[in-house]
Formats: structure tokens, sequence, C-alpha cells
């Protein structure tokens, strides 16, 4: 009789989701380097409705902040999950700098401005037309 191949699939390693370089950017407040990290590197993005995990083409809805006292819209982007405020919906996703590129220019009219990892340890805010500009160098 054989013997069972006994083999055991490797663990894969969790997913991370945070983007380092834009971490240590912002810590430095160096806007050249948040351009960079931003361009070469996913960006952590909260979502109101986590997308159905069978299907590819549903990355879930993203929430975005409105000012009750102006209506402005404000996009909420974080280096690592871990300084998402735990009042914003529990859902992450990590989205790439192409993804970004297009939610910025398909919601222009309506977002007005972008913080990062607003509630620190190191805050960075720019305009919508900034960051696509960033991504577009």
């Amino acid at each position: 009789m054989a013997a069972a191949s006994g083999k055991k699939r490797a663990k894969r390693p969790p997913l991370e989701f945070r983007n380092t370089a834009l971490g240590d950017a912002l810590q430095t407040q160096d806007m050249a380097a948040v351009a960079f990290a931003l361009r070469h590197g996913p960006t952590v993005v909260p979502l109101m409705r986590a997308g159905m995990r069978d299907d590819p083409r549903d990355a879930g809805e993203v929430w975005t902040y409105r000012d009750p006292a102006t209506g402005d819209v404000a996009l909420l982007l974080f280096s690592d999950a871990i300084h998402k405020p735990e009042t914003l919906p529990p859902a992450v996703s990590l989205q790439s700098p192409a993804w970004l590129r297009a939610f910025l220019s398909a919601h222009s009219d309506e977002v007005k401005t972008v913080f990062f990892d607003i509630a620190g340890p190191h805050p960075m805010q720019a305009t919508p037309d900034d960051i696509i500009r960033a991504l577009d160098a």
C-alpha cells in the first residue's frame, strides 16, 4: 500500500493592509515622497460595504465624509489600516494607484479634499487635483 504524500500547503502570510512608504512619507511630511508612495503602492480605503469575495469586479462601496455644515465631501485614505478610526465602518480595501486616479477623476465634482491618516499619527491634506497630478507625474 502506498503511503499518502503528506504534503501540506504552505500557509500564505496574511495580507497586510498598509503602504509602508506612504506611512514614512507622511511622517516626514515630504510631498515628493507621498507622491512617490501613491504612484508605487496601494492605499488603504475605508468601505461602507465590503465587496463580494466571489466577484472580483465588486470592490465594495467607498466611504466618504460629508461635512454637515458645508456639504463638502472628503475622501479619507490611510497608510495603514490600524490608523483608521474605530468610528468609521470596519471594512477596508487596498486600492491601486490606477484605482485612486480613476476614483478621483470620476468624483472630481464631488470630492473637495483628501485626508491621509486623518486621526494621526501624521495627518496630511491635499486637493484631489494635487493627488491626480502626483499620480500622473
